[in-house]
């Protein structure tokens, strides 16, 4: 976006704005077959095939397995969090003393 100094102000395909070093290299584009992702695996043995297994939902898992787990019957989850117990959905996960904090001028819009 423009240049100021030794640093170029950079928009990502994020929408943060943030600082670059002149002096650093980038290089510019779109990845290739960018319909990859449309690609329906129509059974899931395929998906067996590429390596995945099967996802089991944190909800039917027990208390001992997930955070969201455990209950009697067909109770619900509580808050959505990951495996390890930190909040997922919205919830900020870097830190408010990060030295890089100060070259982001904008953050991504929500």
């Amino acid at each position: 976006m423009a240049r100021d100094g030794k640093y170029a102000t950079v928009k990502m395909p994020s929408g943060e704005t943030r600082l670059i070093l002149l002096t650093c290299m980038a290089t510019i584009g779109a990845v290739s077959n960018s319909d990859h992702q449309l690609l329906v695996s129509g059974k899931a043995g395929r998906s067996r095939w590429l390596g995945r297994r099967p996802r089991t939902r944190p909800v039917v898992m027990n208390p001992v397995d997930h955070p969201m787990g455990g209950g009697e019957g067909k109770s619900s989850g509580g808050h959505p969090r990951s495996r390890n117990g930190i909040p997922a959905k919205g919830y900020k996960t870097r830190s408010k003393t990060k030295a890089s904090n100060k070259y982001i001028i904008e953050r991504r819009k929500k």
